[in-house]
């Protein structure tokens, strides 16, 4: 259990390195969405070992709803860079 956990938070360390090395916007923010992302899923993990499915409810929300946020950020800034 703590060696996938390990390798989740590895595997989360990468997006950082992206976004903290690149200066685009479009790849930092999808340097953050694929974080909020391997986020949501550590938290499904987690409640499926502990077996407790509130915090599989709060996974599931953040893994959909919480890329709804990024994508209209995204939007904002292409209709501002189009002006």
């Amino acid at each position: 259990m703590n060696l996938i956990l390990i390798a989740m938070i590895l595997a989360l360390l990468i997006p950082f390195y992206e976004a903290w090395k690149d200066d685009d916007i479009w790849q930092t923010m999808l340097a953050f969405s694929s974080i909020a992302s391997k986020t949501s899923i550590m938290i499904l993990v987690v409640s499926v070992l502990r077996d407790d499915w509130m915090i599989g409810v709060t996974g599931v929300i953040i893994l959909s709803v919480g890329n709804a946020g990024l994508m209209l950020l995204a939007q904002v800034l292409k209709r501002i860079n189009e002006v």
